[in-house]
């Protein structure tokens, strides 16, 4: 009787359970089907309204109809009509399992073709791209399945907490445009060969640039100056070594004007002295003092002199000094500090970057990756893509990745991020978890800290054939 009972209560917590699970799924199809509602309502107000207009008797003018065709007054309003360059060839056939940042999955590699629709010759479009090691690739979120967006969202590593949708990456946007930044591999063509992606296969492109560090990271902005800063200021330290050489020079040509020279030897480091205190008043940095003072290399009788003059000479002095030689420095030269330090008087703010801090500390970590022993007896069965013979083998393969070793690298970032949504990995922690990587299908199960890869298996011959890719990307697949 008690085995029995025992049957009798689990089978009434699972369907219990199901039943949770199906009131979510309703209470979700009848919010999506009230937002169609009330768009559908929107559609037929603005109808109503152009139909009440017409049936008035509203004759619009020319200039009104030119607006209406015009591009540039479309192009102005913001209203254009995009159309795709090409279409991504990659990895990754089904949003589940696809990488949500293109670092997280490092081996993930595709291909994209601009078509010929865009450029005659796509390929004179792609002249000196190979010059650059990483391009910004702007697409389109395709599978999001409806237009409908909302104020706020829960991204996956906050665990199911609200933020604000444009303090987040989510697909989920009043316009689904999405960014990413991919490496360029190589360009054979017309066709883009690309790793670290984060764009499932079929993914519409609107548009590639090239990334360039010195615009793109305010990190390297601000060691692009400091090294020209740093470079301004060895400059000026060399001129002015070299001037003092020059003296020590004339020095030793002309002995018989050893004491006049001195003298002006005297004044000129004074008012060197001088204008040293005088921006030490203005607020300028120790540190920038001994920066410039330090080059001043002189011979051995010129240490004395120095000494005596920053010991005995006072303020006053030096003013006076800088009175008696108006001619030879003036009030501005005295005032005014070097002109590279004028320019970045404090460079870096402007640099600085910040980041949430559910970026660097999400609720949801890192998992530990690891597989069967029968799983990495399988993936070993795959041969690498674009391997001569493949055609004459019953052994899976793969299209794009190039070895197992690097399948296994981008299975384990895949799965480390956690690529389970938030219902999933609340709801359904007993589940086993299925996706695709190019021609593989992965099963896993997800446990505290860690998921272990079960079984990985070839995709069935459906989902590979040929009727199922574009032209472009048939040809990108090779």
């Amino acid at each position: 009787m008690n085995p029995l009972c025992d049957c009798g209560g689990e089978d009434i917590n699972k369907l219990k359970q199901q039943v949770s699970v199906m009131r979510k799924e309703i209470k979700n199809l009848r919010q999506m089907l009230d937002s169609s509602a009330r768009a559908h309502r929107k559609h037929l107000i603005a109808i109503q309204s152009a139909v009440s207009k017409v049936g008035d008797g509203w004759k619009p003018d020319q200039t009104s109809l030119h607006s209406l065709v015009s591009p540039q007054a479309a192009l102005e309003k913001g209203n254009i009509q995009t159309s795709p360059i090409g279409y991504i060839s990659s990895c990754f056939s089904v949003k589940n399992g696809t990488p949500r940042q293109p670092t997280i999955c490092g081996p993930s590699r595709a291909q994209l073709r601009i078509q010929q629709s865009v450029f005659n010759n796509p390929e004179h479009a792609l002249v000196g791209l190979e010059h650059y090691s990483h391009v910004w690739v702007i697409f389109l979120f395709h599978k999001n399945g409806h237009l409908s967006s909302k104020a706020k969202v829960k991204p996956p590593r906050l665990n199911g907490e609200k933020v604000g949708v444009y303090s987040t990456r989510s697909p989920h946007r009043p316009n689904a445009l999405g960014l990413t930044l991919a490496r360029l591999d190589n360009i054979l063509g017309d066709t883009i060969h690309l790793s670290d992606i984060d764009m499932i296969d079929g993914t519409p492109v609107l548009d590639i640039k090239p990334y360039i560090p010195e615009y793109d990271s305010p990190h390297t902005r601000r060691s692009t100056d400091s090294e020209t800063f740093t470079s301004n200021t060895k400059q000026q330290k060399t001129t002015v070594a070299e001037n003092d050489t020059d003296d020590s020079l004339d020095l030793q040509k002309d002995p018989e004007q050893n004491g006049q020279s001195d003298l002006h030897s005297k004044k000129k480091k004074v008012n060197n002295l001088g204008s040293f205190l005088s921006r030490e008043e203005a607020g300028c940095p120790t540190t920038c003092l001994s920066e410039i003072s330090a080059p001043y290399s002189l011979p051995k009788h010129f240490d004395s002199v120095l000494r005596e003059v920053k010991a005995y000479v006072t303020q006053a002095d030096i003013f006076q000094v800088n009175c008696e030689n108006k001619n030879e420095v003036s009030d501005s030269d005295k005032s005014k500090p070097p002109e590279s330090v004028m320019d970045n008087p404090c460079y870096g703010k402007e640099a600085y970057s910040a980041i949430a801090d559910w970026i660097n500390a999400p609720t949801v970590g890192n998992l530990k990756v690891r597989f069967t022993p029968q799983a990495e007896r399988e993936l070993e069965e795959f041969l690498p893509a674009h391997m001569p013979g493949l055609c004459q083998s019953d052994r899976p393969r793969f299209r794009f990745l190039r070895s197992p070793e690097e399948a296994a690298a981008a299975i384990r970032g895949v799965l480390s991020a956690d690529p389970r949504s938030v219902y999933r990995r609340l709801s359904c922690r007993d589940r086993l978890f299925f996706f695709t990587l190019d021609t593989a299908h992965i099963t896993c199960w997800f446990g505290q800290g860690f998921a272990e890869v079960l079984q990985v298996r070839a995709v069935e011959p459906p989902l590979l054939h040929c009727d199922q890719l574009t032209s472009s990307q048939h040809f990108a697949a090779g």
